[in-house]
């Protein structure tokens, strides 16, 4: 099963978790400072809630899915379609270790596809970003 990952950004991570925990009628997943996600059974949906000044936008898109493999056939999919991916790599991300790769849409929209490989204790390393490839782009 895969789905469709929604990383919002929001001013008060604390009111977000329970607003979000009413209206998914779910309970957060991983809690750490700045930061919450969501595995929300029905709709299926990650959602992750990432604390910062500028709230109730959007911080980036994801598909989350079960397998490397996924990752690898979307990269390639992506590729051969003429997409301008990041390739793949093994990263960490969201205090999630992980293999993803990522693409940007024509608006400017960050899209993360994805395979959770372990947890973290940090936000993020050193990754590459469809928007700068020499800069660190995790959830940002």
């Amino acid at each position: 099963m895969s789905r469709v990952q929604l990383a919002i950004n929001v001013t008060d991570i604390d009111s977000a978790v329970v607003f979000y925990s009413k209206l998914f009628a779910t309970e957060v997943s991983k809690r750490k400072p700045g930061y919450a996600n969501f595995e929300i059974a029905e709709p299926p949906l990650k959602l992750v809630l990432i604390e910062g000044p500028e709230g109730g936008t959007l911080n980036h898109l994801g598909v989350e899915t079960e397998t490397t493999a996924q990752v690898l056939e979307a990269e390639n999919r992506l590729s051969e379609t003429g997409l301008e991916t990041t390739g793949v790599d093994d990263t960490v991300c969201c205090f999630a270790e992980k293999t993803e790769t990522w693409v940007t849409d024509p608006d400017g929209a960050k899209w993360e596809w994805y395979v959770k490989t372990g947890d973290a204790d940090q936000m993020s390393v050193h990754v590459t970003s469809p928007e700068n490839a020499e800069g660190p782009a995790c959830c940002s």
